[in-house]
């Protein structure tokens, strides 16, 4: 990861090209700058509630089809093999979003009645 990929903690990202710093997930500035042609990828912590700490991060990314629409990627690095989850078109980037498929690639399954991380 470079030095100035944004990073999501809590329900903020902050660094990289951020503007003022830091934007609150699913506000309409975090769908406006998720869809700036500058903003290409940020990382998003894996945290493990039964060992209660951030167990690593997963990288989501911009990638473009060949037909011209943009959509994001997550990639997570497991047993030596690269995993990616299609996450979809900026306005579909939530922290729910985020939630669910930050535990998938970690092999754990969301229970349909935990609520994701405050």
């Amino acid at each position: 990861m470079g030095a100035n990929l944004p990073r999501i903690s809590e329900q903020w990202v902050y660094g990289g090209d951020v503007p003022s710093g830091c934007v609150q997930l699913d506000s309409a500035a975090w769908f406006g700058w998720l869809a700036a042609e500058t903003t290409t990828r940020f990382s998003y912590p894996l945290f493990d509630p039964q060992l209660g700490y951030i167990v690593g991060f997963m990288t989501v990314r911009k990638e473009r089809r060949q037909r011209g629409s943009e959509y994001w990627v997550a990639y997570r690095r497991r047993d030596g093999h690269v995993r990616k989850v299609y996450l979809g078109h900026s306005e579909a980037v939530t922290l729910e979003q985020l939630h669910t498929v930050g535990c998938r690639l970690q092999g754990k399954e969301v229970a349909d009645n935990e609520q994701t991380r405050k």
